[in-house]
């Protein structure tokens, strides 16, 4: 009987045993169908991206920072190589010291913190792994459930079977929060200790490291005993991974930290204009949408000069009343490249962030004159043509309309004067005469072709100035003068790379030819007219106010109407364009508000080019210079009281010797040499069309 019972046990026994080994080799089956079955899933997804919110930051031409995309966060990416090796270091040793030996989870320190929480009833130990904590950083939210704990730990699996330690390592410390809106090493650094993430002493780096645990408990600047604390925990840690020696550590302890607590950028940043215009060029130009220009981590590498941006923000604010209304917009470009080295849109970004510069449609004045007048020149017109100055009045439409330009006082020659002498004065007279002499269109087109996009009206005011334009655009007009006569694109932007150094845009030279380099040559002398009191005429020429304080030689236009003030100028090396003027388009009377826009022309110039070598405007392959009287553009004699050396298209320069000098019985100059021989005389067609 007991050995009935005996074998019925085992026979129970046996059958339990083989029902438990069937159950465990079920669940372990199920355990690797399931595991490989992530493992594979894993595999066909691929890396996870690493792609984190990250602050846009905007360079000058030197490199230098001048803006951030600003989100309320500070985000900078920096490589593993360019961080302290004692914070990569630090942060190991108190967050995970078994980083590089275990493959996304420590399930000996997984163990130990079960324990732990087991005997205090209550959660008092972690066990995330650097590559855990960089997973919840990247994918997920910081709410305490199971999903969220197995999404971490398919994404931790993920990241290290694609990603080497040491990129897992960067990407962790680049996206840790540090606290004050700090979020990585580079931006915790600055914030801290007002530097960059490579340049951390051990003192700094073990501070820095015991942050993450509890920015606002264990942050220097929250609670210093508590982060010196902590400061400590973390320097005992290396010492026992052997990163650092006992001495090493107890120095560190002691040494004294110099705390900044600020971010570096924390205002609205410099060149506030210009860097709402780069935003605009990488939105409308680049096609990037919203989120990547201001979270993307974009490296912006402008052509913004701050030397010369600071120069002209005090130009504006300097010579430009605190007491007045006026507004301005300036450009300052270098004609070469299309760089454009400053803008200001306004006098105070903060009131006004309408960038007058680029948005404004503002009336030109006299300054459409050098586009007009080098129609002519394409036209048969030289700086000799005369043509009358005096009141006159042009009717149209068989009388029934009538057009009257005024010059600036009423001023008026009532006698023949040359093209380059009109413009040297700014004669309306002369200007609307050539420009119905040429046709309402030409102007029309030409200022096309000088990329002027405004539409312009075929009226005969066009020829001073009437329809609006941008200050941008006028300044790149005048660069075709400066640089030969080649159209380059305005540029604001040179580079554009990815948070990992992908470029994503390089500008690319340009420059086509589209005036005549001859007569390109020949308008950039007359355009120094404005400057040369050899022009004096009926009246002062319209820069003779700057002449005098001078340390090179200028081509420039002024010009004004009711509501507007301008001056635009430049050297082979630098246009500057000025507006100036009130944004609900009042009048401007006051004499000192009018002068506001040369005197900030003048003055940026000056101080802008003041270690630059007063380059010469290069005469073209074409051109010929010819000394003549100013008066009557005929070739100037010894008797002539004032000569002028005048250049012109090979060809069309003056053939007449000046005889308005000649003493009563004294004989007739001797003819030119034959490249300059007379050709018979006729009567010019201006005098047949305008016989007024």
């Amino acid at each position: 009987m007991l050995e009935i019972m005996t074998d019925q046990r085992f026979r129970k026994t046996a059958k339990v045993f083989r029902a438990a080994l069937f159950i465990g080799m079920i669940c372990a089956a199920l355990f690797f169908l399931v595991y490989f079955s992530i493992i594979g899933y894993a595999k066909i997804l691929g890396p996870p991206p690493l792609a984190v919110p990250q602050s846009t930051l905007y360079m000058a031409d030197d490199g230098s920072v001048i803006g951030e995309s600003n989100s309320g966060q500070k985000r900078y990416w920096v490589p593993l190589k360019d961080i302290s090796p004692d914070l990569v270091k630090a942060t190991i040793s108190i967050e995970d010291r078994n980083f590089y030996a275990h493959n996304g989870f420590d399930y000996k320190r997984i163990a130990g913190a079960i324990i732990a929480d087991i005997k205090a009833m209550a959660k008092v130990q972690g066990a995330s792994t650097i590559t855990q904590q960089y997973a919840r950083n990247l994918y997920l939210e910081h709410e305490k459930t199971w999903k969220r704990k197995l999404t971490e730990a398919f994404y931790t699996l993920r990241l290290e079977m694609n990603y080497s330690k040491n990129e897992i390592l960067e990407g962790y410390l680049n996206t840790i929060y540090y606290g004050s809106g700090a979020y990585g090493v580079q931006a915790a650094s600055q914030f801290y200790f007002g530097k960059d993430a490579r340049d951390l002493t051990l003192a700094e780096a073990s501070m820095l490291a015991g942050v993450p645990k509890g920015p606002s408990i264990y942050s220097p600047l929250a609670n210093e005993k508590k982060a010196n604390d902590r400061q400590a925990v973390v320097l005992r840690s290396m010492e026992i991974k052997e990163y650092i020696s006992r001495a090493e550590a107890d120095e560190a302890a002691e040494a004294p930290l110099k705390l900044v607590g600020k971010h570096q950028r924390d205002s609205v940043g410099q060149a506030p204009y210009f860097q709402d215009a780069v935003q605009k060029e990488l939105k409308y130009t680049l096609k990037l949408d919203d989120r990547t220009i201001a979270l993307g981590g974009l490296k912006v590498y402008t052509t913004v000069n701050l030397e010369q941006q600071q120069l002209a923000e005090e130009m504006v604010a300097k010579h430009i009343s605190e007491d007045s209304e006026i507004q301005a917009g300036f450009v300052a470009m270098d004609p070469r490249t299309g760089h454009v080295k400053a803008m200001v849109g306004g006098r105070n970004y903060e009131e006004s962030p309408f960038n007058r510069a680029m948005q404004a449609v503002r009336q030109p004045g006299s300054t459409m004159k050098p586009l007009l007048y080098y129609a002519a020149l394409e036209n048969g017109f030289t700086p000799s043509t005369t043509m009358k100055s005096e009141l006159t009045t042009f009717r149209f439409d068989d009388g029934s309309s009538e057009y009257t330009p005024h010059n600036f006082n009423n001023k008026y020659a009532e006698d023949e004067i040359t093209m380059a002498q009109a413009l040297a004065l700014s004669d309306n007279v002369y200007a609307v005469k050539t420009h119905l002499f040429l046709g309402e269109e030409m102007l029309v087109d030409t200022a096309k072709r000088f990329g002027l996009s405004t539409n312009m009206a075929q009226v005969p005011s066009l020829a001073l100035g009437t329809s609006g334009v941008r200050v941008l655009e006028m300044a790149s007009a005048y660069s075709l003068f400066a640089n030969g006569g080649q159209y380059v694109e305005p540029v604001l932007i040179e580079r554009v790379e990815s948070h990992d150094g992908t470029v994503l845009f390089e500008a690319e030279e340009s420059g086509k030819q589209i005036l005549k380099p001859e007569l390109a040559s020949v308008m950039n002398h007359m355009l120094t007219g404005m400057f040369d009191p050899k022009l004096n005429g009926y009246s002062s020429v319209t820069g003779i106010t700057m002449v005098d304080e001078m340390s090179r030689p200028y081509a420039g236009k002024s010009g004004s109407t009711n509501t507007d003030s301008w001056m635009i100028g430049y050297t082979p090396q630098l246009v500057t364009a000025v507006w100036t003027g009130y944004d609900v388009g009042k009048p401007i009377v006051k004499s000192t508000e009018k002068v506001y826009s040369k005197n900030v022309w003048f003055n940026f110039m000056e101080k802008a080019l003041e270690d630059e070598p007063a380059a010469p405007f290069k005469t073209a392959k074409g051109t010929i210079g010819v000394f003549v009287n100013p008066e009557n553009g005929k070739i100037a004699t010894a008797n002539c009281p004032v000569k002028r050396l005048t250049y012109f298209k090979d060809g069309t320069e003056p053939q007449e010797y000046c005889t308005d000098h000649l003493d009563a019985g004294e004989e007739h100059p001797k003819k030119p040499a034959k490249e300059h021989e007379e050709k018979p005389e006729k009567k010019p067609w201006y005098k047949r069309i305008f016989s007024l």
